[in-house]
């Protein structure tokens, strides 16, 4: 993003668990499709109060891989409570049928960071009562804050507003923003040199590329259309439309991966471009959100933090933060002021040669770096 300077796994899991459970009062539940078959109730009264939820606590907050606790209690001593039926995150989990109407949302459930919605169905005599709350998993542990070493510098077009950045066979392939000036471009990495160039139309604002097989990937920021480009030939062979704001992009195996500007991870089937899951990133206190560029480095996700020098090093498997980069130093901001540059943004990776390179909004240079880890 943007003009300035003045984030595979699901979050609930898509997977149907349909082993049994057991609750901290013994009794056992039932996961996923199985709960689905359970005997329909009476709907006739769906406003009626029969229960409280006293557990957890509203956004209470717990570390990954904790268990919850939900406590529920009857609101009326002479009420008879049929069953309730307990929801984590959307997924069923129990049905409980007897008092103490508690029970203990396993680890296995809170295995990704994010706001974890904890639901309980009440029915009693024809009535209906829903009742929500949520919670936040952090990260269980701090993340660790790395320097860097520059190990090598390259030039880098002055008048590029980088917005994503990827590396492959030797070249480096830069997705321009502005409108009326957003561009896809093949870059040789030695000189700097532009050797290709697509210009969008003038009226979008070009975002994040990625490379999936042997089509480049170019997202816009607030249109929410991209489009699918021909690698050696720069021809754009379809579009893609997407619900949110198009921010960074990268490649996962099998998925692309799209930022939006918040916390939030989109995981693409790169052929229909459908969202397969979503992922919430924080660290060990808070969410971490504006996430922008993206690259898949080494197992991780690392993204360039808008507005900020720290790039986040992501789990893509738990969404939570393992460490950040500070890269303040690199390019200090009264030197990018002196000549009319703009925030960091634009990381690549040449796998082969295990090079990470960044640079930013009309830098006048690319670096080439290591973590001091």
């Amino acid at each position: 993003m943007k003009n300035s300077y003045s984030a595979y796994i699901p979050l609930a899991s898509f997977i149907l668990l349909t082993a049994c459970t057991v609750s901290c009062s013994g009794r056992t539940g039932i996961r996923g499709k199985e709960a689905a078959i359970l005997p329909a109730h009476n709907t006739e009264n769906t406003s009626a109060v029969i229960i409280k939820m006293t557990s957890p606590a509203e956004n209470g907050g717990y570390k990954l891989n904790d268990p919850v606790r939900v406590s529920l209690r009857s609101e009326k001593s002479d009420e008879t409570i049929d069953s309730i039926r307990l929801f984590f995150d959307g997924e069923a989990v129990t049905t409980m049928k007897s008092a103490p109407w508690e029970f203990v949302v396993p680890p296995e459930m809170t295995g990704m960071t994010g706001r974890k919605s904890v639901k309980a169905v009440a029915y009693s005599e024809g009535k209906i009562q829903t009742l929500t709350k949520f919670v936040v998993i952090y990260s269980d542990t701090k993340p660790k804050r790395y320097g860097y070493r520059v190990i090598h510098t390259y030039p880098h077009d002055p008048e590029a507003f980088t917005q994503g950045l990827f590396y492959d066979k030797g070249l480096l392939y830069e997705g321009t923003g502005q409108e009326a000036g957003s561009s896809l471009r093949e870059v040789e990495l030695e000189t700097g040199k532009v050797l290709r160039q697509h210009n969008l139309d003038p009226s979008l604002f070009g975002e994040g590329i990625t490379l999936f097989r042997d089509r480049i990937y170019q997202v816009t920021w607030t249109n929410k259309v991209g489009f699918v480009y021909d690698e050696k030939t720069f021809n754009v062979i379809n579009r893609i439309y997407y619900q949110t704001q198009g921010w960074g992009l990268t490649t996962l195996d099998d998925m692309i991966v799209m930022s939006d500007g918040t916390n939030i991870l989109y995981f693409y089937e790169p052929e229909m471009f459908t969202v397969v899951s979503r992922l919430e990133v924080y660290d060990n206190d808070k969410m971490v959100d504006q996430l922008n560029e993206l690259e898949y480095i080494n197992g991780e996700i690392w993204a360039n933090i808008w507005q900020t020098d720290q790039i986040a090093r992501i789990d893509p498997r738990s969404g939570k933060v393992n460490s950040y980069v500070d890269l303040s130093q690199i390019f200090p901001e009264r030197e990018r002021r002196a000549v009319n540059a703009d925030v960091l943004n634009g990381i690549a990776y040449d796998s082969p040669d295990n090079r990470i390179f960044v640079t930013g909004k009309r830098w006048p240079k690319l670096y080439q770096i290591k973590a001091n880890e």
